[in-house]
C-alpha cells in the first residue's frame, strides 16, 4: 500500500488546547501579564507547499485556528509555490489589515527583511530563521537538542549498528538536526555508524518524495536500519522505503508516529504551534518586541513523541534513557553543541 497525504494528516495530533499560557511564558520562565484589550490581525505566509502538510505548516495553522477560536481575532493566510512570491503576498496581507505577518520557513529571511522595511507599520515574525530589522522577531529552535533525543533512541533500537539521517538539502538548520542526531547516538553507543545524506539542493527537496525514497533505499543498502527523516512532505518517501525493507524510521516536526505504526520509531517534535502562539499572545498583551527568540527542550518546544502507535517499539529501558537525556538537557547537565554557532 502506498502512503498518501490523508494517512499523514490523520497522524497529526497537536494538542493546542491550553497552549496560549505556555506560549506566553518567557524563555526564562517568567509568565508576563496578559491584556485582552489589544486587537491583533495576524497574517501567515506558509512554508512552500500546502498548509495542511501534516508537519511544519499545519503546526502554524493549528496555532492560528486555536488563537482565532480563543479570541475571536480572524487571520489571513497565503500559500506560495516559491520564495519569489513572498513580496506580493506580504503586500497583500498588509493591505488587508494584517498587523502581524508570520513567515514560516528559514528561506524567507531575505524576503522578510525587505518586506518589513517596506511596511514599517506592521510587525513581522520569521519562524525558523533569522532576519534583522526594528519590526522583526526571529524565532529559531535548538533542533540539535531534540535530534539528540531521537539519536539516543535510534542507537538503542538499531540492530545493525548503522543508522541514517535523510535531510531535504544541506543548509545550517538541517545540519543542526544531523549533528544532534549523531551526537546523541554516539553518546549512547560509541562506535555506531551514522550515515547522512540529502535529497536535493534547494527547497523543492522538501516535496521530492521519490528522491527521498531513493536516498533512504541507498542508506538501507549500506546497512542502516533506523532512518531519521527531516524532509517535510518528502518524509513519506523515507517512511515508504523503511516499511518496504522492514526497517525503522523517525518522523519530524509533528507527531508522525501514526503514519506507519510499527515502522515509525518516534518523531522529533518541533513545536511551531508554541512559537506562533507565543508571538500572538505577546502582541495581545502589548509586550511584543523584535529580536531573536530561541526555543528548545527547556521551553518544551522540541522533544520526542511516544504514544500507542510506537510504544510497542520502545522498551521501558529505552524510554528511560531518552527521558534521562531530556531532563539532563533541560537542566543544563547535557549541552548539545550547535554546529552552526560562530
Amino acid at each position: 500500500m502506498t502512503l498518501d497525504r490523508r494517512t499523514l494528516l490523520a497522524s497529526l495530533g497537536l494538542a493546542v488546547a491550553g497552549l496560549s499560557v505556555m506560549a506566553a511564558a518567557d524563555p526564562d520562565g517568567v509568565a508576563p501579564g496578559r491584556s485582552e484589550d489589544i486587537p491583533v490581525k495576524p497574517g501567515v505566509i506558509y512554508a512552500i507547499g500546502e498548509k495542511r502538510d501534516g508537519g511544519f505548516n499545519e503546526g502554524a495553522l493549528r496555532a492560528l485556528e486555536f488563537f482565532r477560536n480563543e479570541t475571536g481575532d480572524a487571520f489571513l493566510e497565503a500559500e506560495l509555490a516559491s520564495v519569489d512570491g513572498f513580496a506580493a503576498a506580504a503586500d497583500g496581507l498588509v493591505r488587508q489589515g494584517a498587523t502581524l505577518v508570520i513567515a514560516v520557513g528559514f528561506y524567507y529571511a531575505d524576503a522578510v527583511k525587505a518586506a518589513a522595511a517596506a511596511h514599517p507599520e506592521a510587525s513581522f515574525v520569521l519562524v525558523d530563521g533569522v532576519a534583522e530589522g526594528p519590526n522583526i522577531r526571529s524565532i529559531v529552535f535548538r533542533e540539535q537538542e531534540g535530534a539528540y533525543l531521537v539519536g539516543v533512541l535510534a542507537a538503542l533500537a538499531s540492530k545493525s549498528g548503522t543508522i541514517g539521517f535523510v535531510g531535504a538539502f544541506d543548509v545550517p538548520v538541517l545540519r543542526k538536526f544531523a549533528d544532534g542526531y549523531a551526537t546523541g547516538a554516539l553518546a549512547t553507543r560509541p562506535g555506531i555508524n551514522v550515515l547522512a545524506n540529502y535529497i536535493g539542493t534547494d527547497a523543492a527537496a522538501f516535496r521530492d518524495r521519490d528522491g527521498a525514497t531513493a536516498v533512504a533505499r541507498g542508506q538501507i543498502g549500506r546497512g542502516a536500519d533506523v532512518l531519521f527523516a527531516v524532509a517535510g512532505e518528502a518524509n513519506l518517501g523515507v517512511f515508504q522505503a523503511a516499511r518496504d525493507a522492514e526497517k525503522l524510521a523517525i518522523g519530524v516536526d509533528s507527531n508522525q508516529n501514526g503514519v506507519v505504526p510499527g515502522t515509525i520509531l518516534t518523531s522529533m517534535l518541533k513545536r511551531v504551534d508554541i512559537a506562533v502562539l507565543r508571538s500572538l499572545d505577546d502582541m495581545r498583551a502589548g509586550i511584543w518586541a523584535p529580536g531573536l527568540v530561541t526555543l528548545g527542550v527547556r521551553e518544551h518546544a522540541v522533544g520526542w513523541a511516544i504514544d500507542d502507535n510506537n510504544r510497542p517499539l520502545v522498551t521501558p529501558a529505552m524510554e528511560d534513557a531518552v527521558e534521562t537525556a531530556r531532563r539532563a538537557i533541560a537542566d543544563g547537565t547535557i549541552i548539545v553543541p550547535d554546529p552552526t554557532a560562530k
